[in-house]
């Protein structure tokens, strides 16, 4: 297993990537944030600050060129290396963007999952976001088996053999492409956790890290705040 951590003063679920997915994708990295939030609608700071955020992205990004961004572009190489289509199984940062590109903007969601798309969208990084009550035991980040059990939010059963997934002791909870319907955020949620997913050993993950700390504060309530980066 393959980890580093930092900023450890208050607790934080173990987390390690398989040496499978690792041999893989051996620039895979973690930056991983866990933090007791408030869930509540959105505020309308948020909502200016994402819509801004979107306007730039219409203006700047054509919808072919986001596979080409650094960030989609190493994720995608890394589904390939794992075995599945990325084309068939959109990254969610990808999804994202084409959906705004396309004009169609993003759902209003929660303060929590809004401000975690705002990273998404302006960094490139797939991200999770889990409810740290509904998961069990340590965390793995390896590849999904044939036939193994996956709901999706909002796709219902996924295939997830051969794509990059998270997993506790009951099973798969979280993959680049969707989390799922077990470990989603609600309006009960109080403890969170935030994966931000680098497949290419990126530069700006840390400068990513540090956005959604910033949200998370300014947007979430966050308090009781540990970062965990993985390698």
């Amino acid at each position: 297993m393959h980890r580093i951590q930092i900023l450890t003063f208050c607790r934080m679920l173990d987390i390690t990537i398989s040496p499978e997915l690792k041999n893989r994708c051996p620039s895979l990295r973690l930056g991983c944030i866990e933090a007791d939030v408030e869930v509540t609608v959105p505020s309308e700071e948020l909502l200016s600050e994402i819509k801004l955020r979107i306007e730039q992205l219409n203006r700047s990004l054509m919808i072919e060129e986001i596979s080409n961004l650094q960030a989609i572009r190493a994720s995608r190489k890394a589904y390939k290396a794992c075995g599945k289509d990325p084309a068939r199984y959109r990254l969610s940062a990808e999804a994202l963007l084409r959906r705004i590109v396309s004009g169609k903007g993003l759902y209003q969601i929660s303060n929590v999952v809004d401000q975690l798309n705002l990273v998404s969208i302006t960094s490139g990084f797939s991200i999770g976001g889990y409810d740290v009550s509904q998961i069990k035991g340590n965390i793995t980040f390896g590849i999904g088996q044939a036939e193994e059990p996956y709901c999706g939010i909002g796709k219902g059963e996924l295939n997830i053999e051969n794509l990059p997934v998270f997993r506790d002791e009951p099973g798969a909870f979280g993959t680049p492409t969707s989390d799922s319907q077990r470990t989603e955020v609600n309006d009960q949620t109080r403890r969170f956790l935030m994966i931000l997913i680098d497949f290419g050993g990126d530069d700006h993950l840390n400068e990513a890290v540090d956005y959604s700390i910033s949200l998370l504060k300014k947007y979430c309530k966050a308090e009781e705040l540990t970062v965990k980066y993985i390698l």
